[in-house]
C-alpha cells in the first residue's frame, strides 16, 4: 500500500496540473489495517467508548463491515466528544476526541490527501510535514533574519484558525487536485460530523476539529491557498526589495526589506483573510522594526528594538562574541510561566510516591523541554526552569510529613544521591 501511495505521490510530483479522478480505493482493509497498527492505543475514546484494544480483538471483521460500509456510502463518521483544554492566558481551547473508527478512517484519508498534495507544498510550510518541524522552521527564518537584507517583521496571528476553516474552500481546494467522488464525500462528512458537548449535539458549519488526525493536512493545503501560494505567486513580484514567509501551522511571520512592501502586504493580508473566513488577531499582530539595522536606527529615536514571539520562543536582536549582528532566542515569558505551573501541579501530585519514581518522572519532564527549549543561546533559560523544578520539589516534599522536612543542606545532599537532569543544548539555530 505505501508503494501506491509513493507512486501517487510521485505521479503529482511529475506532473503539476494533473487532477486525481479516481484514488478513493486505495483506503482499502490493506491500508486501513496499516493504519490501525500505527495508531496510538493510549488516546482518549470518543462518545463510544471503544479502544483499540477493543477494536481488534475483532480487528478482520470489523474491518470487512468498515470498508463495506465505505463502497456502499453508508458509513458516517460519529459526533467528536468535545473537551475544554486550558490556555496560558486563561482562556480555554477546544479538543474533539473522535471515535476509534473515525480516526481509521482519518488517518486513511490523511495519507491519501499527503501524497497528493505534498509534492504541491511550498519550502516555506513546515508543519505537519514528514522531515519538517517546529526546529527547522526556526533554522530557516534564522537565515531571513540574519544572512537576508530583513529590516522589518509581520508577526501575524489568526484568530482562531482551526474553528474557523470555510468548508466550501476547503473542499473547492481539495478537488483542485482530486476529482474522486468517494475521497470528496469523506472530506465533507468529516468535517461535518458535528460535535458532542455536555450530552447536547452541535452541527460543525465551519472549522476541521482540533483532535482529528486528517485536520493538520486539511489546515495546510488550506494555509496553502489562502496564504503561501497568493504570497509567493502574486504578492512577492510586486515588492520592491526582499520579503520571506516561515509558517507552522497557522502560525507564521514575514519579514521584509522595505517597510512600504510590509505595509502594503499587511493591507492586502486582511482582506485576503477576510475572503476565506479568517480574521488576523489584531492585539496580536504587529509590523516591527527588526534586523542588522533595527538597533541603529531604533537607537536614534532613543529606544530598544522591538521583539517578537514565534513557536514558543522570543526572538531579539543581539550580537555575537565578536560583536557582529545575531538574532537570539529565548523561552518566552508565556511558555514558561505555563509549564513551571504545569509541573509545580505534578510534583504536588506525585508527592507521595517514593523519591526514586518522584525524580525519576521529573527528569524525563526535564529532558524532553531541554529537547523542545535547548537551542543556541537558551542554556539561561533551561537553567532558570530547572532552577524552578527544585524549588517546587522541595516545597512539596517537605509537605509530606513534618517529621521529613528537609533543611537546603539536606535537600542539596538528596539531589546528590538523586540528580535532576542538567541543561543541555540540543538544536543549533545555524544547522540547516
Amino acid at each position: 500500500m505505501e508503494t501506491k501511495l509513493a507512486r501517487i505521490s510521485q505521479l503529482s510530483k511529475e506532473n503539476p496540473d494533473m487532477v486525481f479522478t479516481s484514488i478513493g480505493h486505495l483506503i482499502n482493509k490493506e491500508l486501513l489495517m496499516e493504519c490501525h497498527k500505527a495508531m496510538d492505543g493510549k488516546k482518549a475514546v470518543g462518545i463510544d467508548g471503544v479502544t483499540k484494544e477493543e477494536y481488534g480483538r475483532n480487528l478482520e471483521k470489523n474491518l470487512e463491515n468498515l470498508v463495506g460500509r465505505l463502497k456502499k456510502k453508508s458509513y458516517k463518521p460519529q459526533p467528536a466528544r468535545r473537551v475544554e483544554i486550558p490556555k496560558e492566558n486563561g482562556k480555554t481551547r477546544p479538543l474533539s476526541i473522535y471515535c476509534y473508527e473515525d480516526k481509521l478512517v482519518q488517518e486513511a484519508l490523511k495519507r491519501v490527501l499527503e501524497a497528493v498534495f505534498e509534492p504541491h507544498f511550498y519550502d516555506e510550510m513546515w508543519g505537519f510535514r514528514p522531515n519538517r518541524g517546529c526546529h527547522k522552521a526556526i533554522q530557516s527564518l534564522n537565515v531571513m533574519l540574519e544572512k537576508r537584507p530583513t529590516n522589518y517583521v509581520l508577526d501575524a496571528d489568526i484568530k482562531g484558525f482551526f474553528d474557523h476553516i470555510n468548508h466550501d474552500w476547503a473542499v473547492r481546494f481539495i478537488e483542485s487536485r482530486i476529482k474522486d467522488p468517494n475521497v470528496i464525500r469523506l472530506v465533507r462528512r468529516m468535517l461535518k460530523a458535528g460535535i458532542l458537548e455536555d450530552y447536547r449535539y452541535e452541527k460543525t458549519e465551519e472549522g476541521s476539529g482540533q483532535g482529528s488526525v486528517c485536520s493538520p493536512v486539511i489546515a495546510n493545503i488550506y494555509m496553502h491557498y489562502v496564504l503561501v501560494w497568493w504570497f509567493r505567486e502574486k504578492m512577492q513580484p510586486r515588492f520592491k526589495g526582499y520579503s520571506g514567509l516561515t509558517v507552522y501551522a497557522d502560525d507564521f511571520v514575514v519579514t521584509f526589506q522595505y517597510k512600504e512592501d510590509a505595509e502594503q502586504f499587511y493591507e492586502h493580508l486582511k482582506k485576503r483573510m477576510g475572503n476565506f473566513g479568517m480574521t488576523l488577531e489584531e492585539s496580536k499582530t504587529r509590523l516591527i522594526e527588526f534586523g542588522r539595522f533595527a538597533e541603529e536606527r531604533c537607537a536614534r529615536k532613543g529606544r530598544k528594538p522591538q521583539t517578537f514571539a514565534f513557536l514558543g520562543f522570543t526572538h531579539y536582536c543581539s550580537h555575537g562574541r565578536n560583536g557582529k549582528f545575531r538574532v537570539k532566542r529565548k523561552t518566552s515569558r508565556k511558555k514558561f510561566a505555563k509549564k513551571c505551573k504545569e509541573v509545580h501541579r505534578e510534583i504536588r501530585a506525585m508527592r507521595t510516591l517514593r523519591l526514586a519514581e518522584i525524580i525519576k518522572k521529573l527528569n524525563q519532564i526535564l529532558v524532553g523541554y531541554y529537547h523542545y527549549y535547548g537551542i543556541t543561546d537558551n542554556i539561561r533559560s533551561l537553567r532558570n526552569f530547572r532552577h524552578q523544578v527544585r524549588k517546587s520539589l522541595f516545597k512539596w516534599l517537605n509537605r509530606r510529613s513534618q517529621k521529613k522536612s528537609y533543611t537546603w543542606e539536606q535537600f542539596e545532599d538528596m539531589l546528590r544521591a538523586y540528580p535532576l537532569a542538567e541543561p543541555k543544548i540540543y538544536v543549533s539555530v545555524y544547522a540547516r
